[in-house]
């Protein structure tokens, strides 16, 4: 089969419009594919879009590989695939188109001046010159059931008794997208990730994610007492709901707040007639890789694909790794207000 890779620009919503069918058509695809996604990071962060799609003689695609060029000063550059995300790399019909679109994305990054190009989830070539690794991440999915008494009964037995602890304490929750939603959910989500010693994500990122999507993304917020005390932003994709960015304050473990948080996600996600739960990758023998097999999700490795000029060493930005231990202690012992104001500048060149 002849083919033809080309860079399209999303700003056409006709090109657009036809990568959004495509993904809709193949199994394959996440939000992180998606046009949407690829313009929310671009604008909230500056980080520059490149979007490959693999067509055939007719013009019907046959695959596609979206970019992301991420510029750090302190972690470097490479062209990632897709930045921001858990997923988002190569999706192909065929293994040719496959190592058809693997290649242009290398000779662009080579063209462009990136040392390394990173592939997240989907096919990978079998060339040599790319190294995979299948251990560090796993993915967790499974159906959701089909009611809501079903949805409480296949959330396993100690589980389910934190659920139910949950129920019984005075919380309210609350969805939406607007301005409330958003500033609650930074506030949770930043005291969150500053107490795991990472950086948070610009605030603006949220909200250009939330706009792109539209109805596919909204804001699951647990209130006790009037205060916000744990939320998540999740993205909608061809039947699957995924708790995307969540987390909650200090007062939330006790409340069993995020226990609370994600039961009343899944039966929302089942009133909009979601029949997936994605809850994302965890590293592997982490804590959140631990709470999702509580709830009964079996991981499943999550691979991923590097590639390095000259086979160099490429870019490390696992908080895993030892030689960030002493930086990572330091961040959860510093003021919530210093971290808000110095993590987007960190963070923005994670990718």
């Amino acid at each position: 089969m002849t083919i033809a890779i080309t860079e399209v620009g999303l700003d056409d919503p006709a090109e657009s419009g036809r990568i959004e069918d495509y993904l809709h058509t193949h199994g394959g695809g996440t939000p992180f594919h998606r046009p949407a996604w690829m313009r929310a990071i671009t604008q909230a962060t500056g980080h520059h879009t490149h979007y490959l799609v693999a067509t055939d003689k007719t013009g019907g695609i046959q695959g596609v590989l979206p970019l992301h060029d991420v510029r750090s000063r302190l972690f470097g550059r490479a062209f990632v695939s897709s930045a921001f995300a858990v997923d988002g790399g190569i999706l192909a019909e065929n293994e040719d188109v496959t190592r058809q679109l693997a290649d242009a994305g290398w000779a662009l990054a080579e063209r462009t001046g990136a040392p390394s190009l990173e592939l997240r989830g989907g096919l990978f070539p079998d060339n040599s010159g790319w190294y995979l690794d299948r251990e560090t991440y796993a993915g967790f999915v499974r159906p959701i059931a089909a009611d809501e008494d079903s949805i409480l009964a296949s959330i396993p037995r100690k589980q389910r008794a934190e659920v139910r602890r949950a129920l019984g304490f005075d919380m309210t929750v609350r969805v939406g997208r607007d301005a409330v939603d958003r500033e609650e959910h930074y506030r949770a989500y930043a005291e969150s990730v500053r107490n795991l010693g990472t950086p948070v994500f610009p605030r603006r990122l949220f909200s250009a994610v939330l706009d792109a999507f539209g109805n596919d993304a909204d804001i699951l917020t647990i209130h006790h007492q009037g205060r916000a005390v744990a939320s998540v932003l999740s993205l909608y994709h061809c039947g699957a709901v995924m708790p995307y960015w969540g987390g909650g304050t200090k007062e939330a473990r006790g409340l069993r707040a995020n226990d609370l948080m994600y039961f009343a996600l899944i039966r929302h996600a089942r009133s909009r007639g979601c029949e997936r739960f994605d809850f994302g990758r965890s590293k592997t023998g982490t804590g959140a890789f631990a709470f999702k097999k509580n709830w009964g999700f079996t991981p499943e490795p999550l691979p991923y694909a590097v590639r390095t000029k000259n086979g160099s060493a490429p870019r490390s930005i696992n908080p895993l790794d030892p030689k960030y231990r002493f930086k990572i202690a330091a961040w959860q012992r510093m003021p919530l207000m210093v971290a808000n104001r110095l993590g987007p500048l960190i963070a923005r060149g994670l990718g």
